[in-house]
């Protein structure tokens, strides 16, 4: 009995001491923006490094596959690969699968995912996609390492949005108000000042930590966001997440992901986080390139069926926590192509957020800055953050803004007889004061209070001269 545990025992040892076997596809073809390689058998969702003689070394991630082919979409330039290069699982659990391993079904797909860094030492930091630093501060230290793509909370267990949140910017404090944990879009075309209404949001809101993605954005772009529009003060208690736009598809996605994970670590640690995320469309966009690359067909103007599914999956991970354990407040940029409101993206979007704040190319072009079209724009959960007076206060403002818009032609060349419409009247006699209201300098920051005073002096110059 005992020569048999002996046995056992050094058997257990031998094999205790043996290297995993370490199993290995090989790459067989490159078609644009995707790679196909056989061999091996991985879950989409896992990581792989392909390899030409152990040098030219580029990750890349399971994306498809199609019978015994892998699609494999990679994160970095893939110059120098050769056919039969060499495909390798990044992680040993990544290979689980191929050998039969089972899991836990609940812990499935995090175990699938990537691991990626979190902590508190990323505030005052410049991350890429991956988590690599891009300010040369030196590595990140003291992090822990969380998948990439967590579930989301239950909609049940979430806390309702019932505290407003100031973003220290008077037009959207008084008429589109924001509420903890509400995910708002920004819709703007090109140049209307979309960039600087994001940097004094992330200075002036009163959060704990803000987490800015900046997700296809132009390199220059990046860099002025973080030394003008953000700033010293802003940086110190933000995460920058930047996949510029010589990013490939697959960091782009990532990165929007990534900051999503950080503002969730935070939330989770009780803090009240603002996310700013430029662009919706880009990442919509990069979803878009893998998956006409794979071969998905395209359905609305070119996009495949999968970008409108992958949008809710990332927008629904903001928002409240559950037993006020912290917030995501999120404001999600929209790039409206030609200012179309009509864009797919854009109606989607539309359709998801808790809100819409609308930037109009006619204010920017009139130097009326920050360029909001309060006509257009609006906050769904705003009626239950405000009293009854502010709320009356709100639509009266509106009502009367809305009438010398529609009837600023009339005025202009002198064809409106004064006394034919006394609320055209009344709003005419108002329009400097309502001009000088929406407008805003970029280092004026407007906070909640005296938003809601400002805006009851205006209702109430009204209402008393009626």
């Amino acid at each position: 009995m005992e020569r048999f545990q002996d046995y056992f025992s050094d058997c257990r040892n031998f094999v205790g001491a043996t290297r995993p076997i370490a199993m290995h596809g090989r790459l067989t073809r490159v078609a644009g923006l995707v790679m196909e390689a056989v061999g091996l058998k991985l879950p989409i969702g896992s990581s792989c490094v392909v390899s030409q003689d152990g040098l030219n070394q580029v990750e890349a991630e399971v994306v498809g596959f199609s019978g015994d082919r892998l699609y494999l979409m990679p994160a970095s330039e893939i110059y120098g690969l050769m056919p039969g290069a060499s495909v390798m699982p990044l992680e040993l659990k990544a290979m689980a699968p191929a050998f039969g391993i089972r899991r836990h079904p609940a812990r499935r797909t995090e175990d699938r995912s990537k691991l990626m860094p979190v902590g508190n030492t990323l505030l005052g930091r410049v991350v890429d996609g991956s988590g690599n630093p891009l300010d040369r501060l030196g590595p990140l230290v003291e992090v822990e390492r969380r998948p990439l793509h967590a579930r989301t909370i239950n909609p049940i267990d979430r806390d309702p949005i019932n505290t407003t949140l100031d973003v220290g910017v008077r037009a959207i404090n008084a008429l589109t108000t924001v509420g903890r944990g509400q995910r708002l879009g920004l819709f703007a075309g090109s140049g209307v000042g979309k960039s600087v209404l994001l940097g004094m949001m992330a200075r002036y809101t009163a959060a704990d930590v803000t987490v800015v993605g900046l997700i296809g954005e132009r390199g220059r772009e990046v860099k002025e966001f973080i030394e003008h529009s953000l700033g010293p003060e802003g940086l110190a208690r933000s995460v920058v997440v930047a996949a510029p736009a010589d990013s490939t598809p697959l960091l782009r996605m990532q990165a929007a992901s990534y900051a999503t994970l950080v503002a969730e670590y935070f939330r989770d640690q009780g803090k009240h986080v603002l996310l700013l995320m430029d662009s919706l469309t880009r990442f919509c966009m990069a979803q878009r390139e893998i998956a006409l690359a794979i071969g998905e067909p395209p359905a609305t103007k070119g996009y495949p069926p999968s970008v409108f599914a992958k949008l809710p999956l990332l927008v629904e991970r903001a928002g409240n926590g559950n037993g006020g354990c912290g917030s995501i407040t999120a404001f999600y940029t929209v790039l409206a192509e030609g200012d179309d409101q009509q864009d797919p993206i854009a109606d989607n979007a539309r359709a998801i957020l808790d809100g819409h704040i609308v930037l109009s190319r006619d204010l920017a072009d009139q130097g009326h800055y920050p360029a909001i079209d309060i006509e257009s724009s609006v906050s769904r959960v705003m009626h239950t953050l405000i009293d009854a007076p502010t709320q009356m206060n709100a639509r009266r403002f509106k009502q009367l803004y809305t009438r010398h818009q529609r009837n600023r032609d009339l005025i202009s060349v002198g064809a409106y007889v004064p006394g034919s419409d006394p609320l055209l009247d009344e709003a005419i006699r108002l329009n400097p004061a309502m001009n000088a209201f929406l407008q805003q300098d970029m280092q004026e920051r407007a906070i909640l209070p005296d938003s809601f005073a400002g805006l009851a002096k205006i209702a109430g110059a009204s209402q008393g001269a009626l």
